[in-house]
């Protein structure tokens, strides 16, 4: 009997992975609507990014929720689009962070280390809860490094207000900003290179298995 091209020596992930992602994307919605606040409040770029990248991982758990129960076909689309959203958020951030440069205002250091401290903490659970399935499909990569990268962002924002605080200038900011810009890049370049080998072995073993 042919095989679809979903079909796939690499099994959807179990139950223990659906409860992790539902408790992700609960920790990142709200973690979204405390740093938009406090990005805007204090004027900080990169609690800005980091709120524009809480809500990106919430978009990308919801879309790994809604492919586990399909065949690698799907779950290496959706990781692909995954991918390509993680390299756009890269880019939005080293605009903004261009933008802030040539307005010249530095941030409130006070609120951007309590914040991105609470955040840290958010980050850090979910990336231990998805730490056994770094070495998954790139779906499942790609949520692992979205919460690597997460908790990352969040101790270079608390680096960036204690320079903040100390140089009363805008740049340990912009300069975090661009860090976190660089890593979406890297990451997001990463799961598409996996998505795009994964998709490739399928086109090829389904010829095979229809033989």
């Amino acid at each position: 009997m042919p095989c679809c091209t979903s079909c796939s020596s690499t099994p959807p992930a179990g139950p223990r992975f659906r409860r992790a992602l539902w408790v992700a994307l609960f920790i990142n919605v709200a973690m979204f609507a405390v740093e938009i606040g406090a990005g805007i409040k204090s004027g900080s770029v990169s609690l800005l990014a980091d709120a524009v990248d809480f809500a990106g991982d919430a978009a990308n758990y919801g879309i790994s929720l809604a492919v586990l129960a399909m065949g690698l076909t799907w779950r290496s689309r959706a990781a692909l689009v995954k991918g390509l959203s993680m390299a756009a958020f890269g880019i939005f951030v080293v605009a903004k962070a261009g933008w802030s440069a040539f307005a010249g205002i530095p941030p409130e250091p006070l609120t951007m280390g309590v914040v991105a401290s609470l955040a840290l903490l958010a980050n850090a659970g979910v990336a231990l809860m998805l730490y056994a399935f770094r070495d998954g499909d790139a779906n499942m990569r790609s949520v692992w490094l979205c919460s690597r990268n997460d908790a990352i962002g969040n101790l270079a924002v608390m680096i960036a207000a204690a320079g903040v605080f100390g140089t009363g200038s805008g740049w340990p900011d912009l300069l975090v900003a661009l860090l976190m810009g660089a890593l979406a890049l890297s990451a997001g370049g990463a799961v598409v290179r996996q998505a795009r080998q994964e998709l490739g072995s399928v086109s090829v073993q389904v010829p095979t298995q229809i033989l």
